[in-house]
C-alpha cells in the first residue's frame, strides 16, 4: 500500500484537571505513539500534536473544590501531565497548552470566520440554572439520568456509558453538580452550528466513504448518532473561564470546549512550525497529508461529526482520513475513575517502577482495548514482563550477546555455508517486517506486537534447535555461522521493536553498537532516511550486522518483577477501595425543603417483579412487568449489571407510580424502582420485608 507523503496525527488533549492515567495511556497515547514511531521510520514527514484542554468545566469544578482559581489547576497538571509523557517516551512534535496566545488567537480567528461566513445560527432557549450558585450549568455542571440508556450518573453534553451526545436539558431528574440543588430553566442566547445542515454530507462522507476502513465501534457510533437525526449544537457557553466570544454580543461568554479543544490540534502544529521553521498549513491543508485522530471511545461524535462539520464549514481544511478510537480500560474489574482515585498514575508508575517504561508500554498495548473494554490487572502485568518480555525476548538477547563475547570477543563472525534451516530462517525474518507494517498501517497495534514477539520466538527456536553451545565443541565453523544468523535477528527486533519499546530498542542498539540510535528514547526524530533503511534492510538479503562488526557488553533488557512489588500495588488499590467506602457511608446533606403537598403528590407503593429480561443492546439496562396491584406494567430499570433477570422475579420491591413515563431505548417505563447502596457499595432493593403486604399498598 502507498503511503501519503505526510502526516498529522493528533491525540485527545487530556483535560488538566488531574494526572494521566492508564485508561488514557492504552485508549489514546501508546497506539498514537506506536504510529508516529513507524511512520517516522518509513521516512515520511511526521507532526505529532497535542496538548492540554485547560477549558472544561471540569477545570472549574476542580477549582472549585480545591478553593484556588482554575489558571492554578490548569497550571498544576499541565506540568505533571507534560513531564509525565516526556519520561514516559510519547513522542509528540509539540505539546502545547490551550491556555497559549497562538491557541487563544486561532480558536478566535476560526469562531470569527464561521461567524462572518453566516455558518452560525443564533437562538435564544431555555437553558438549565442554578439558583443557588447563581450560574447556568453549562455541559458537566449537571449530572443526571441519561435518556437512552438510563445510566444515572450521565454528563450534561454525554453519556460516558452508552456515549450518546445530548443536551443538559434532555437529562431526567437532572442536578446541579456545584451545589446538588435542582435547576431551573432560564432564557439566554447562543451561537449555533446548524450539525442538521451537514447531515446528507456526513452521512456521504462517513456512512459511504468510510464503511470499509474506519473500526466498527467508531462507525456504529457515528452511524447511529446520524440515524438519530442530528440538531443545531451549541458552541457558546454561558462561562467566565474559556476563550471569549470574539464577536458583538458575547460578553460573559465563551467558546464551548468541544468547539475550542479540537483547534488545538491546529494551533500546536503552528506553535511547533514556529519553532521549527516549517510551515504548517500543508499539515493541515493540503492533500497530500494524512489526517488520524487517536481518541477514546467518549470522544468519537466530536471528532467524527462535530469537529469535520466545523472544517468542512470553514472551507479549507482537510478531513480526518481515519479516527481509530479504542474502548475503555478497567482496573481490577471495576472501572477508572478520578475522582475516586480508582486508577494508576502515570507519574506514580514512573517512580515506582523506575526504568520500565517499556514493560507498561507492552502490557497496555497487549492487552489494548481495541474492540471492547478490557480489564488491567496487576498479575497480568507481572505475567507479560516475567513469561514474555524476560523469558521470551530477554532471553534470547542475552544468549546472543552473551555468546557472541564468549566465543568471539564481540567481534560478528564470518558465516560459512548456509544450510536450508538458515535460508528458511533467514527468510521467515524478511517477512517480518511487511508483515508487522500492515498490522500497524491497519491499527492493529496489539496484532503488531504480538507478531513483533514472533520475532523473538523464532530467535529462539533457531538457538535451541542449533544448539550452538553444544557444537561449539564439535564444529566451530558451523556455530560461526549460527552467530551470524542468530545476531541478524537480535539487529531485527532493535529496529523492528522502536515504535513498540523506545527505550528497549535504544538499549539494544547501544549493545549492538548499531545505527545512529538517538540519545533519548523520546526524541521526536533522528535521520528519516537512515530509519527508513533500517526498516527496509529487513525486508531485502542485505546483511543488517556486518561479519567484522564489533558489539558491546551484555546487559539485561528486563528485570524480572517479583511478587512483593506486585502486593504493594494490590495494597495500594485495597486502602483505596476502603477510603471510598467509608465515603460512602458518610451522610449526603439534606436536600431543600419540601412541603407535605410536595410530598402527598409522590405516590409509592408496594409491587412484585413478575417478569424480567434484559434489554437488546443494553448492558445496564432491566425490562420489568411490575404488578403494582393497580396494573402490571413495564419499568425498565438500570439494574442489569447488578442482578440476573431470572433471580429477581417474585421480589417484592418499593415502586414510585406516577412518575411521568419516559422512553428508554424505544421502551416506555412508567415508573421508578426504589434502589440504594449498602455500605460495601453493592446495590439493593428498598423492599419491604414483612409478610403479608400486598401488592398496591400504599407507603406513607
Amino acid at each position: 500500500m502507498e503511503l501519503p507523503k505526510r502526516y498529522t496525527i493528533t491525540a485527545a488533549l487530556p483535560y488538566t484537571n488531574g494526572p494521566i492515567h492508564i485508561g488514557h495511556l492504552a485508549g489514546v497515547y501508546v497506539p498514537a505513539d506506536i504510529y508516529a514511531r513507524f511512520m517516522r521510520m518509513q521516512g515520511r514527514e511526521v507532526a505529532f500534536v497535542c496538548g492540554s484542554d485547560e477549558h472544561g468545566v471540569p477545570i472549574t469544578i476542580k477549582a472549585k473544590k480545591e478553593g484556588v482559581s482554575p489558571q492554578d489547576v490548569v497550571d498544576k497538571y499541565h506540568k505533571i501531565i507534560k513531564k509525565s509523557f516526556q519520561d514516559f517516551g510519547i513522542s509528540f512534535d509539540n505539546y502545547s497548552r490551550t491556555s497559549a496566545e497562538v491557541h487563544h488567537k486561532t480558536a478566535s480567528e476560526f469562531f470569527k470566520k464561521l461567524y462572518d461566513a453566516g455558518k452560525f445560527t443564533e437562538e435564544t432557549t431555555q437553558q438549565l440554572f442554578d439558583p443557588e450558585a447563581e450560574q447556568f450549568l453549562a455541559d458537566r455542571f449537571v449530572v443526571g439520568t441519561c435518556p437512552k440508556c438510563g445510566y444515572e450518573e450521565s454528563y450534561g453534553d454525554q453519556c460516558e456509558k452508552c456515549g450518546t451526545s445530548h443536551n443538559a436539558t434532555d437529562l431526567i431528574n437532572p442536578k446541579s453538580a456545584i451545589t446538588g440543588s435542582k435547576p431551573v430553566l432560564k432564557e439566554t442566547r447562543h451561537w449555533f452550528l446548524p450539525l442538521d445542515q451537514y447531515e446528507g454530507w456526513l452521512r456521504e462522507w462517513i456512512l459511504e466513504g468510510h464503511k470499509k476502513d474506519w473500526k466498527s465501534n467508531v462507525y456504529g457510533q457515528v452511524k447511529s448518532w446520524i440515524d438519530d437525526g442530528l440538531r443545531p449544537r451549541a458552541v457558546t457557553r454561558d462561562l467566565d473561564w474559556g476563550i471569549p466570544v470574539p464577536v458583538e454580543g458575547g460578553e460573559g461568554k465563551v467558546l464551548y470546549v468541544w468547539f475550542d479543544a479540537p483547534i488545538g490540534y491546529i494551533s500546536s502544529t503552528k506553535e511547533w512550525a514556529e519553532k521549527t521553521g516549517r510551515d504548517w498549513e500543508p499539515y493541515w491543508k493540503s492533500e497530500d497529508t494524512k489526517l488520524v485522530h487517536f481518541i477514546g471511545k467518549d470522544n468519537i461524535v466530536f471528532h467524527c461529526v462535530i469537529f469535520p462539520a466545523m472544517l468542512k464549514a470553514e472551507g479549507s481544511y482537510i478531513l480526518p482520513e481515519n479516527v481509530p478510537a479504542n474502548e475503555f480500560l478497567n482496573l481490577e474489574g471495576n472501572k477508572l475513575s478520578t475522582s475516586k482515585n480508582w486508577a494508576v498514575w502515570l507519574h506514580e508508575y514512573l517512580e515506582e517502577f523506575p526504568g520500565q517504561q517499556d514493560v507498561l508500554r507492552y502490557a497496555l498495548t497487549a492487552n489494548a482495548p481495541e474492540t471492547k473494554d478490557n480489564d488491567f490487572t496487576w498479575k497480568d502485568f507481572q505475567a507479560r514482563n516475567n513469561n514474555e518480555l524476560v523469558a521470551i525476548f530477554g532471553n534470547f538477547i542475552n544468549r546472543v550477546v552473551v555468546l557472541t563475547n564468549k566465543y568471539y570477543d564481540g567481534v560478528v563472525p564470518k558465516p560459512g555455508e548456509f544450510s536450508e534451516v538458515d535460508e528458511q530462517t533467514l527468510a521467515e525474518l524478511r517477512a517480518y517486517p511487511a508483515v508487522i507494517a500492515s498490522s500497524i498501517e491497519r491499527y492493529r497495534f496489539r496484532e503488531a506486537q504480538g507478531e513483533l514477539m514472533n520475532v523473538a520466538r523464532l530467535g529462539n527456536k533457531y538457538l535451541a534447535d542449533e544448539e550452538p553451545w553444544k557444537l561449539i565443541k564439535t564444529d566451530e565453523e558451523r556455530v560461526k555461522t549460527i552467530m551470524y544468523v542468530a545476531l541478524q535477528i537480535a539487529t531485527a527486533l532493535a529496529n523492528l521493536s522502536e515504535p513498540f519499546l523506545p527505550y528497549t530498542a535504544e538499549k539494544l542498539k547501544r549493545m549492538l553498537d548499531y545505527g545512529k540510535a538517538s540519545s533519548e528514547a523520546n526524541e521526536a526524530a533522528i535521520v528519516e532516511d537512515d530509519r527508513e533503511n533500517q526498516w527496509e534492510q529487513i525486508n531485502k538479503e542485505s546483511v543488517l550486522l556486518p561479519a567484522g562488526h564489533q558489539i558491546g557488553k551484555g546487559e539485561l533488557l528486563f528485570s524480572k518483577i517479583e511478587d512483593e512489588q506486585i502486593q504493594k500495588q494490590l495494597e495500594k488499590l485495597e486502602a483505596t477501595k476502603a477510603a471510598n467506602i467509608a465515603d460512602n457511608k458518610k451522610a449526603e446533606p439534606q436536600k431543600e425543603t419540601a412541603t407535605f403537598e410536595d410530598f402527598s403528590k409522590i405516590d409509592l407503593r408496594v409491587g412484585t417483579i413478575v417478569e424480567a429480561e434484559k434489554m437488546l443492546k443494553a448492558n445496564k439496562l432491566l425490562v420489568l412487568k411490575v404488578d403494582t396491584g393497580l396494573d402490571v406494567r413495564t419499568i425498565v430499570s438500570g439494574i442489569a449489571e447488578s442482578f440476573k433477570p431470572e433471580d429477581i422475579i417474585g421480589k417484592k420491591v418499593t415502586v414510585l407510580i406516577n412518575l411521568a413515563p419516559r422512553k428508554l431505548r424505544g421502551v416506555e417505563s412508567e415508573g421508578m424502582i426504589l434502589m440504594t447502596e449498602n455500605a460495601s457499595g453493592k446495590l439493593v432493593f428498598l423492599n419491604p420485608d414483612e409478610d403479608g403486604v400486598k401488592e398496591g399498598t400504599v407507603i406513607s
